[in-house]
């Protein structure tokens, strides 16, 4: 009866808004919807940035018990899939979107660059010790399935300080549609004009020297490290939990480069100015004296329209977060943050969603 009654006398004195305090209870309500009114959002897509995207959800819905937000790493090619037949709130892709998946998508489609990271070749030789080190014609041919022998003289004179094994070499690849495979074929089509008049680039491609393949960035470092002799590609920081030795690359500018933080960092800073207003853009092959070769933008794919306004407007608070606060995780979950003129483009963006 007691609190019946001060509901109503903060009722009537309109003072609504302290009732939640008064019970103990105090979250911090999304733009355009109810502090205590429930959202659900369900996303899919990219496996790329998916540990990054969990932090952000356990660390965002803890701090807003009001929303609640599942996300299902698919790979980019069903996540896009996903997105563009309106069956989730919220895509995720490596690639971003043609301007066909655009005209296809029905609610409209806004490409958000959430995070960046970079792809590195992860091997398992437990006992070569060292800097293992491969130019960009030498891993193309590894690719191409010219050089199959660890111990290939090409390989080897780039690293005469190693004992390289008599070992077939065993390339892991993605079976599913994937954006990660996007941006390494991508890379190669930049850099070898063999590559380029034969595989391509795409999701999925016909892999000329392939042995193994695997299901997610996950699945591929799994099966590195279980396989003695391979090499696969795989985002950095899922190499980087595994402990998966990475090979150094060579850049467009002829430095080997090691895969980190820092370099993939200098790869964004050297080429920010190439991003166009649609945010759509890759760096196949950056420049750059210590960038890394290989590193890619992921894209958040959200609806134009959301009918569902307490919906679109949770969505919009999670992701505007994401741009700010959230970024702070980047590093420690393996991935490079955003350049401040990137993240200010980004934060624009979603100003048009509805």
């Amino acid at each position: 009866m007691a609190m019946r009654l001060l509901l109503a006398a903060c009722a009537a004195l309109g003072l609504a808004s302290v009732v939640p305090s008064a019970l103990g209870q105090n979250p911090t309500p999304q733009p355009g919807a109810a502090a205590n009114e429930q959202v659900a959002l369900r996303g899919a897509g990219a496996t790329f940035p998916a540990p990054l995207y969990r932090k952000w959800i356990d660390v965002y819905t803890r701090a807003h018990p009001n929303v609640a937000i599942e996300y299902q790493a698919v790979g980019s090619g069903e996540g896009t899939q996903l997105f563009l037949e309106n069956a989730v709130d919220f895509g995720a892709s490596d690639s971003a979107l043609s301007d066909e998946q655009i005209s296809q998508a029905k609610a409209g489609a806004t490409l958000i660059p959430a995070t960046a990271g970079a792809i590195v070749l992860a091997y398992n030789l437990p006992d070569v010790a060292g800097t293992l080190k491969l130019s960009r014609e030498v891993y193309a041919d590894i690719f191409l399935g010219k050089i199959r022998e660890w111990n290939d003289p090409r390989i080897q004179a780039l690293n005469p300080d190693l004992k390289l094994p008599r070992q077939t070499i065993a390339l892991i690849a993605r079976q599913d549609s994937s954006g990660t495979t996007y941006a390494l074929t991508h890379h190669l089509s930049a850099i070898s004009e063999a590559w380029r008049k034969g595989p391509g680039v795409g999701k999925v491609v016909d892999w000329p020297g392939i042995s193994m393949t695997a299901r997610g960035n996950e699945g591929v470092a799994g099966r590195i490290k279980r396989s003695w002799g391979s090499l696969g590609y795989v985002e950095y920081g899922f190499a980087k939990r595994l402990g998966l030795p990475m090979v150094h690359l060579q850049n467009k500018a002829g430095t080997f480069v090691e895969p980190s933080l820092n370099s993939g960092q200098a790869a964004l800073a050297a080429n920010v100015g190439q991003i166009p207003s649609n945010l759509r853009v890759f760096l196949p092959d950056p420049e750059g004296q210590d960038s890394y070769p290989l590193v890619t933008f992921t894209w958040l794919l959200l609806h134009d329209q959301y009918p569902d306004r307490a919906k679109g407007a949770a969505l919009k608070g999670f992701v505007n977060w994401g741009f700010t606060d959230g970024q702070r995780f980047s590093g420690e979950e393996g991935y490079i943050p955003l350049p401040d003129g990137v993240a200010t483009l980004a934060r624009a963006a979603v100003d048009h969603v509805r």
